[in-house]
């Protein structure tokens, strides 16, 4: 594979950092990303690999938990904290700072708006991790660390209450999850999303069927 030497420099560091106290943002997450960052800059005519795998791997190197005060400046953080990295690995300044803005951009919470290539490629990629069927055991493996409940049993979809996902994971795929693909950066990125999110809308029907329970027509696609 190509750049074997600088994937394999970015593992070493990735374990030695690494804590593995949270399963959905680990090395898997990051080799994920990965591949879909390259994936779609590929689909989009190119971009600079060599910013877009160290980005993916760097991008959640100060990992907050969601409920934590400063989560919209862990982008910001794991930025600061790549620099030295990408600058033992023979990164110049014009990739330092392409893989830092990427880092800064690609999270949701930050708000900030990605400027190239690689940062869209890195923020959609990133984005897509919630979606799918990775997306669906990651939203109730965080909903369990934060101790939220899997849906309202009086009324799983919200129709008579307002959303509350924080409370309520299923409340999750109506406030954020299935609005994802509307945010994609790429006409790639939203592709691999749309079918995605499909994904979450089958569960939502399976989980209507088996309740009882009617589906609102925002969740059926």
């Amino acid at each position: 594979m190509p750049h074997s030497k600088l994937i394999a420099d970015l593992e070493a560091a990735f374990e030695a950092h690494d804590d593995s106290s949270d399963n959905s943002h680990d090395i898997n997450h990051a080799r994920r990303v990965m591949r879909s960052a390259l994936e779609i800059a590929a689909g989009e005519g190119g971009g600079n690999q060599r910013v877009i795998i160290a980005a993916a791997y760097l991008h959640d190197w100060i990992n907050l938990p969601k409920n934590h005060p400063d989560r919209a400046r862990a982008s910001a953080l794991s930025a600061e904290a790549a620099r030295p990295i990408l600058e033992s690995l023979g990164f110049d300044e014009a990739e330092r700072e392409a893989a830092c803005h990427a880092i800064v951009a690609h999270s949701f919470s930050a708000g900030i708006t990605p400027e190239t290539l690689e940062a869209k490629a890195l923020q959609d990629a990133d984005r897509l991790e919630a979606l799918g069927a990775i997306g669906l055991a990651r939203t109730f493996a965080i909903s369990g660390q934060l101790g939220s409940s899997l849906f309202d049993g009086e009324d799983p979809f919200a129709v008579n209450r307002p959303l509350d996902d924080k409370r309520y994971s299923v409340d999750h795929f109506e406030v954020k999850l299935l609005r994802l693909p509307e945010t994609m950066q790429t006409s790639m990125g939203r592709q691999l999303a749309d079918r995605r999110a499909d994904v979450l809308r089958r569960f939502l029907a399976d989980l209507a069927e088996e309740l009882g329970a009617a589906l609102p027509q925002g969740a059926r696609g």
